[in-house]
């Protein structure tokens, strides 16, 4: 059966009945008395009625007969019979929010269901509806709806005054029932019940001018020709132009850094320059004067060498603001640091040398720079922050065990005394944790003291397959040990196996500050063979004001040591309430040492170590 123009208005009732009966389970008696009136009126052959003309604007249409005003779901006033207008109209753009209307090619508009846009139709026009209009009916819908109980109530003929129920009850339409689909009552007050809120409209990426614009097929197609012309360019996009421009900005920093005595006397003069400018940034940083000129340095050389190959460079210095946040940096604290770089070339240049060319280049340079190490910056709130490091020392202590020593490319802040996870080329995606044996105090140098669990893994690569040059990524810094915040309070630590590890990095921060507290590492070992370490400990210890190391071997000859367990020698050495007592080892070992100490009567607040894994 064909619903398009030309179809017989008879069977399209009829057709509507069908429809209506299977949509609103609720009218079904409506629907059979539709389509009792269809095929009477099929039989007895009558012509279609003749569409009504428009009204003028501002004239109320006359309500159809059967049919009486009603509301649409949006909330605006239903005409009792259909508004027509010459022509197709058109919806205009936009989201389907509430209040929405679409025009049509007369100017006039008329409001869908939803409040949606809904086209209008010319009345001689009986196509079906387009996408946007009524759903199950199609004609007079305000006469479908006064018959079919899912609009206002139905009026008698010529009759004023409130609706009719009589007339309603007539069709079979419940009284004070809720249409499911619209949410109207049919019996009910004239302000429908709300339906389904508009779906509102999609909100833009950005600010304004950033919305997803509308693009013609000959603009879809034209971006496409000219992409392909530009097959032929780098594939970072960029122009020749750009391309030679950033070179002579390479060039001139090149020759600046030549003429200013080269990048290590540049970097020595730039980090006098930050000391008088900004101290507290230089004391923020880890490391030594010599350990922060010799990254200077690097960074420097690194940022020559590379400036014509801007990814590389943008990645590079969204790694070091990540490493520069961690570390505690603001960023106000970086924006004189150009004025200082053009002040370190200039001191170094013989008068007549200095050219303002070079002066304009490397705060081209730097400007970029900033922006770039702030973006960086901004990161470390939703990744993790990774630093490549350098293998620069690997010694195999004993066949199953290595000190591992490392220089990150990068600032790296930790305290004495934590513990960080690494991650290895050969084993990707297993990140271990490793206490970090060093002193940001003293260098830029980190220690991993590793025992191998078996020949592959994490520490077997460490410790068998790892050489100088490698290199291994490590993660932010964790743990609670350290030195006591308070001043002139004692420690006590207590090491076993490779746990000496952090043990070594405190005692390595009293060294170098010169902290006067007390402090005392006893290191429980089962011979004489599993002290790999004690002569630098020994070393360290000695330089602090007042720090002692004690092993104490458990098993076959002690040789000068005390002999027996650690917790024996603690317990006989001294006692120990009023200090700060700091564990590490196996997880056995941890347990019982922390038990022991409590029977000494230390309190379970002044026991600190990290949780196993």
């Amino acid at each position: 059966m064909s619903s398009g123009q030309g179809s017989d208005p008879h069977l399209l009732a009829l057709l509507r009945a069908i429809r209506l009966r299977q949509s609103a389970p609720d009218a079904a008696a409506a629907g059979a008395a539709d389509t009792a009136a269809a095929l009477s009126e099929l039989s007895a052959g009558k012509p279609p009625p003749k569409p009504e003309p428009a009204p003028d604007a501002g004239t109320p249409p006359p309500a159809a007969p059967g049919a009486a005003g009603g509301r649409d779901p949006g909330g605006a006033t239903r005409p009792g019979g259909p508004k027509r207008v010459g022509g197709v109209g058109r919806a205009t753009p936009g989201g389907p929010g509430p209040g929405a209307r679409a025009a049509t090619s007369e100017g006039d508009t008329v409001a869908g269901p939803q409040g949606g846009a809904t086209a209008g139709r010319s009345g001689d026009d009986d196509r079906p509806p387009k996408a946007g209009s009524e759903l199950l009916w199609r004609g007079d819908q305000g006469a479908a709806l006064g018959r079919a109980g899912l609009g206002a109530a139905a009026r008698r003929p010529g009759a004023a005054g409130p609706p009719d129920r009589a007339a309603s009850a007539a069709y079979g339409v419940p009284i004070n029932r809720v249409n499911p689909i619209s949410g109207i009552n049919p019996a009910g007050p004239a302000t429908p019940v709300p339906a389904v809120p508009g779906v509102p409209k999609v909100r833009p990426i950005g600010g304004a001018g950033t919305e997803f614009p509308s693009v013609t097929p000959a603009e879809y197609a034209a971006h496409f020709a000219h992409r392909t012309a530009r097959r032929n360019l780098p594939s970072d996009g960029m122009d020749p132009g750009d391309t030679m421009a950033l070179r002579d900005t390479q060039r001139l920093l090149s020759t600046g850094l030549t003429f200013a005595g080269g990048v290590d006397e540049v970097a020595e003069r730039l980090w006098d320059a930050l000391l008088q400018a900004q101290p507290d940034l230089l004391t923020t940083l880890p490391g030594t004067p010599d350990s922060q000129r010799a990254q200077l340095a690097r960074a420097l050389t690194w940022l020559v060498h590379r400036l014509d190959d801007p990814p590389a460079v943008v990645a590079g210095c969204a790694q070091l603001g990540a490493a520069l946040a961690e570390c505690g940096v603001q960023w106000n604290q970086l924006q004189m640091v150009s004025a200082a770089l053009a002040e370190a070339m200039r001191a170094g240049m013989a008068p007549g040398v200095w050219r303002q060319e070079f002066d304009h280049a490397w705060r081209w340079t730097w400007q970029h720079v900033y922006e770039w190490l702030v973006h960086g910056g901004t990161l470390v709130a939703y990744q993790p922050t990774v630093w490549e490091t350098e293998v620069v020392g690997h010694q195999l202590r004993r066949p199953d065990l290595a000190v591992v020593q490392l220089r990150p490319f990068l600032p790296l802040p930790y305290r004495p005394g934590q513990y960080a996870r690494v991650e290895l080329d050969g084993v990707p995606g297993a990140w271990r944790p490793y206490s970090l044996a060093g002193a940001p105090q003293r260098d830029d140098v980190i220690e991993l003291h590793v025992r191998a669990k078996t020949e592959t893994g994490v520490s077997g690569t460490l410790v068998h397959h790892t050489r100088v040059g490698d290199r291994i990524r490590v993660g932010r810094a964790e743990g609670a040990m350290g030195v006591p915040a308070e001043p002139g309070r004692g420690m006590l630590m207590i090491a076993g196996d490779t746990g000496v590890a952090p043990m070594k990095a405190m005692l390595a921060h009293l060294a170098v500050t010169q902290d006067p507290r007390p402090a005392v590492l006893f290191w429980g070992v089962r011979n004489l063979d599993e002290l790999y370490d004690i002569e630098e400990l020994l070393e360290i210890a000695g330089e602090a004001p007042r720090a002692t190391v004690i092993p104490v071997v458990s098993e076959g000859d002690p040789g000068p040591y005390p002999y027996g367990l650690v917790t024996d020698a603690v317990a006989a050495y001294g006692e120990w309430t009023r200090h700060e007592v700091y564990l590490a080892g196996p997880p056995l070992m941890l347990a019982a040492t922390s038990l022991a100490l409590q029977q000494l009567g230390v309190s379970p607040q002044r026991i600190h170590h990290d949780a196993p894994e």
